[in-house]
């Protein structure tokens, strides 16, 4: 399966600050705003990752990221110069996923949430149509939102419904067969000349082959694209960590934990972060994960 990171669009909610600096970049506690949704992809085991941008955003997101060698994956990058809607991103991306499924998620998105990597592996294995994932909130008037059956079959999505049939928003996590460009090349943009992502969404509900993934309460999910929203994700985050001593989103000791980078890559990693406490803690999880590695092999 192939990954896709939508981290385009003006960032108009968080202006002035977006107008030096992509929203993706913006700082989630002790790590960038992108760093979350690549998080996604790495414990889905997707490791072939085209990201998205605007054209002037991009150096930046490179400089951070690289090609993603270091992190064992592979990185690409495209530009969208407009901000015309999610569903184009698989239009961008078409030569990327090459007719495969994939996994589309978007740049703002903060997930997390207990056994997410285990949901995440088993429904990327068994795509067929489009799976979509639900979270329930407070007002589902704001939101795109989807009913299901029993059986988590699809049954009608709506964006902002003045009468919604449930609570679920759908999040800002899609996975799709290889059907889904095709689908958004034909179509029809909306009265703000956008290809929505939920046109894509019902394509696969008249098919009868779109799916929604209730992740239920106990479990985080936020739009960080607001200032009020990052500040909560921030909180969120920053409190977790404290309590907890580990890392959300932290993708060094990802890669490692799944087998995509050695201890001793790890650490270099974190040398390379210098005396920030985030640097610590790679150096920390990989010197623990390697003497583990010596202790099993002894």
């Amino acid at each position: 399966m192939k990954g896709i990171v939508l981290a385009g669009g003006r960032g108009t909610r968080l202006l002035p600050v977006t107008l030096a600096v992509s929203k993706q970049l913006l700082p989630v506690n002790d790590k960038p705003l992108v760093y979350f949704p690549l998080s996604v992809l790495m414990l889905a085991g997707v490791r072939d990752i085209l990201i998205i941008t605007t054209p002037a955003d991009m150096p930046q997101l490179e400089r951070l990221l690289g090609d993603g060698s270091h992190l064992g994956l592979s990185i690409t990058y495209a530009g969208q110069p407009e901000p015309n809607g999610i569903a184009e991103a698989l239009i961008i991306g078409a030569e990327h996923i090459g007719g495969g499924p994939v996994a589309l998620v978007l740049g703002d998105n903060v997930f997390h949430g207990h056994n997410f990597q285990e949901l995440l592996r088993r429904e990327c294995s068994r795509v067929d149509g489009c799976v979509l994932f639900g979270h329930p909130v407070r007002d589902p008037h704001r939101y795109g939102i989807a009913e299901a059956g029993h059986d988590g079959r699809l049954l009608s999505i709506e964006e902002k419904p003045a009468r919604p049939r449930s609570n679920q928003a759908v999040v800002g996590l899609y996975l799709y067969d290889g059907d889904a460009v095709d689908i958004a090349k034909n179509l029809t943009p909306s009265a703000r000349g956008e290809l929505e992502i939920t046109d894509v969404n019902r394509a696969y509900l008249e098919r009868g082959k779109a799916k929604l993934v209730n992740l239920g309460r106990g479990f985080a999910w936020l739009d960080a694209g607001t200032p009020e929203s990052l500040l909560q994700a921030s909180q969120y985050v920053q409190l977790l960590e404290q309590r907890q001593g580990v890392r959300i989103a932290c993708l060094e000791e990802i890669a490692l934990r799944m087998g995509y980078i050695g201890a001793d890559d790890c650490r270099r990693l974190g040398v390379a972060l210098g005396a920030s406490a985030y640097g610590q803690y790679v150096i920390t999880v990989a010197e623990q994960f390697g003497n583990t590695q010596q202790e099993e092999r002894s």
